[in-house]
């Protein structure tokens, strides 16, 4: 028999027992057992702890038979999950409380300044879409130029403001927002045909004075809370199946389980290094959970597609998620390219015009049986429209058999109707049990279409920024799980200050990879950086494992030019003593620093002195790329002002070139040179969002060639991480002071 030691970790679900914020969220009709059957066992750990049962490192990690957990663990499991599902509820409330506090109880015209709706709208084009769904245009006037929050993907609703139709109760016309330009939006709305209201309303252009009662709202989406507490139920609620199973191994309850790998078990050749191909075989290998984690710059999107290339290769299906739709829609198009049968489930509406060919909507027009369907539902409106003409025309005309007629064509027209959604349903199984691989959001897991779907593997992607209750959704689906992420980088938003203090930031990716660290492989080898702006983050976040490919080692500003002077590939400009003081903005809660970002833009255009632009264009040379980060909108707004400023600067701003963003408009992106201005000035040594150090991480890993930092020491180095930062810095000699800059200039 095999002896497991007993190691303790901290379980955030026991903090339930501390407080009774979440005491009365938790459902009733879920039994809470929090005394163990084994008092002994209790006492040796802390009321905080979670007691794991591992193998010692010389036997065999693999259990022959099944694993029981016992049920002193299983209960702890179920606490930690009802603690989470607590704070996603406080975290829902906290996102509606928000979203009502803008719209709900404001008018239009207030709605209007916050940019939460335009109005008055008209519709300007009708069109139909996939899946038969009206497709509509709406502008508003062209002297209106307010700001406004309406952008792709988000959900909005067409209303009306005419006597009748202003109230609590109104009607709306729901759906998502496809393209937004100037005063024009494009919404893919839920309906196969406009409502009469919509009619009426848009008929009305000319008898109003603002020549339309028509307008259009953002909407707060309860679809993805409801699913993810759903998923929460279903795994607390989990006993003897799979999802059990994956639930114990995923929250370290029970060992997660592996084949031994071999060195000739893949069947596509690639050109994959080392621990790449480390980690694919781990993929493969695995009978539970296997965990990619892919630092900065280290080929993670295209480790991960080889090993979903393989999975496919043994077994018919898998599932392929991601948090975003940027990120689904990336992996799809890298599958597709490859020659990958794969289908983009969700709104099509969500979707670039390239992927569109993959969609499951795409599949089913592609689908033989299709004209058939498109031709019964023309027959049926055809037959819907005669008989409402022949309504209009009165009774009187026709007596009992006109009557009789108009009731025929309406059967006709229903039993049509029918016949075609079940030929569609056909159609949509079809397709979906032809394909190799489905790709979807987390939520979008939970499509009408997939719910009788199960998986061998089921693939998540940028995992440590997603949710742990979304994760659920998909992991529900399949019979062993692959992650993919860093959590190094950005964590996942929280909206609640509570929540995220009490756990709901933490990812099950955190969760796993720290509880049972035999489940993650690391790709070492990455393809971004000089080895001086990798060193510092190699060092303080990944153990120092990781390698510069020798085509980026060292290759600096003067690599891609030789006119650019050698120069320092990190470069941190200290302002302590400058008396470069911030600026607080209390209406926003923002802060911005003037002197600290014109000596930014100011070195930054020194930088640049050697750069022709329009000679790299003429040469065809890919175009050098620099973006500008601040941790604070109020900067942000500064440094754009400032930039138009500079002809140089500017120039190339205009031509997307030059880019000006926070941390999180940056992440899976590079850029040769990023300056950084951390803008935090202040004799307290408060620091706000700088002490998050994961963004630092992302922030100061997106540059390539050139990595430069502008910053108040004395405030900075109140905390330990920007101590450690100055010092590396200072190694590689990159430190110098603003008054030494100001003294070469």
């Amino acid at each position: 028999m095999a002896i497991f030691p007993v190691l303790s970790f901290p379980l955030v679900g026991q903090l339930l027992a501390h407080g009774d914020i979440a005491q009365p969220l938790i459902d009733p009709c879920l039994p809470l057992e929090l005394e163990s059957p084994h008092p002994q066992n209790r006492e040796r750990s802390s009321p905080c702890s979670l007691s794991i049962p591992f193998p010692l490192a010389d036997q065999d990690p693999t259990p022959a038979g099944p694993c029981t957990v016992p049920h002193a663990l299983e209960r702890d499991v179920q606490h930690e999950l009802r603690h989470v599902r607590a704070l996603m509820q406080l975290e829902q409330k906290e996102d509606q409380a928000q979203f009502k506090l803008k719209n709900a109880s404001a008018s239009i015209k207030e709605r209007r300044r916050r940019g939460l709706t335009w109005y008055p709208v008209t519709i300007t084009q009708e069109d139909i879409g996939f899946g038969g769904k009206v497709v509509l245009e709406l502008e508003r006037p062209a002297h209106r130029q307010d700001l406004h929050l309406f952008q792709v993907g988000k959900n909005a609703c067409v209303f009306s403001n005419a006597p009748g139709y202003s109230g609590p109760d109104r009607p709306v016309l729901s759906g998502v927002v496809t393209s937004v330009r100037r005063n024009k939006l494009v919404l893919a709305t839920s309906k196969e045909e406009l409502p009469d209201w919509v009619i009426n309303a848009s008929n009305l252009n000319g008898n109003t004075p603002n020549g339309s009662t028509l307008g259009i709202d953002l909407t707060f989406d309860e679809v993805s809370y409801r699913e993810m507490h759903q998923a929460l139920n279903d795994v607390i609620g989990a006993h003897g199946n799979r999802l059990a199973e994956l639930r114990d191994v995923l929250l370290g309850a029970r060992h997660a389980s592996y084949r031994e790998p071999k060195a000739d078990d893949l069947f596509y050749p690639s050109a994959l290094n080392d621990s790449q191909l480390v980690a694919v075989r781990h993929v493969i290998s695995a009978q539970d959970v296997a965990i990619i984690h892919g630092p900065p710059g280290t080929g993670k999107t295209t480790t991960l597609v080889q090993a979903i290339l393989e999975t496919i290769r043994r077994e018919r299906r898998v599932l392929v998620c991601a948090p975003s739709n940027t990120a689904v829609d990336l992996l799809t198009e890298k599958l597709a390219e490859r020659g990958v049968n794969v289908i983009r489930m969700g709104n099509p509406s969500r979707v670039s015009d390239l992927l569109l060919k993959h969609t499951l909507d795409a599949g089913v027009m592609a689908h033989p049986s299709y004209a058939k369907m498109h031709a019964m539902r023309q027959t049926a409106e055809q037959h819907r429209d005669t008989a409402s003409e022949l309504a209009k025309e009165g009774v009187r005309n026709f007596g009992f058999e006109g009557r009789q007629h108009r009731q025929q064509l309406r059967e006709e027209a229903r039993t049509l109707r029918q016949a075609a959604d079940d030929l569609e349903r056909f159609m949509t199984e079809d397709v979906l049990e032809s394909v190799q691989v489905i790709t979807c959001t987390l939520v979008g897991a939970s499509h009408r279409h997939m719910r009788h779907l199960g998986f061998e593997t089921v693939f998540i992607d940028e995992a440590a920024q997603a949710l742990e209750p979304g994760c659920w959704i998909p992991i529900a689906k399949g019979q062993r799980l692959v992650l993919a992420g860093d959590h190094h980088q950005l964590p996942p938003t929280v909206k609640s200050e509570q929540a995220a203090r009490e756990g709901l930031r933490e990812t099950l990716f955190e969760k796993c990879i720290q509880r049972q660290p035999n489940t993650a492989r690391m790709l070492t080898t990455q393809y971004r950086m000089h080895e001086q702006i990798m060193g510092f983050s190699s060092e303080k976040f990944y153990g120092g494992q990781l390698v510069p490919h020798p085509s980026v080692r060292h290759a600096g500003l003067e690599a891609y030019d030789l006119r650019f002077a050698p120069d320092l590939p990190v470069e941190f400009i200290d302002t302590a003593g400058c008396a470069y003081q911030e600026v607080a903005i209390p209406e926003s809660r923002s802060t911005a620093n003037p002197e600290e970002a014109h000596l930014l833009l100011e070195r930054l255009a020194q930088l640049l002195t050697p750069y022709d632009a329009a000679e790299h264009d003429e040469h065809q040379h890919t175009p050098l790329s620099i973006g500008v980060i601040a941790p604070y909108r109020a900067q942000i707004n500064y440094l754009k002002d400032a930039i138009e400023d500079s002809e140089v600067l500017n120039d190339l701003l205009l031509q997307r070139r030059l880019s000006v963003g926070t941390v999180d408009s940056f992440q899976g992106q590079e850029r040769d040179i990023i300056a950084i201005t951390l803008t935090r000035s202040n004799p307290q040594g408060e620091i706000g969002f700088l002490s998050d150090i994961r963004r630092m991480n992302v922030g100061m890993t997106r540059a390539r060639r050139k990595l430069l930092l502008v910053g108040d020491s004395s405030t900075l180095c109140r905390h330990p991480f920007f101590v450690e930062l100055l010092e590396y810095v200072k190694g590689v000699g990159g430190y110098r002071t603003a008054r030494e800059m100001s003294k070469s200039t």
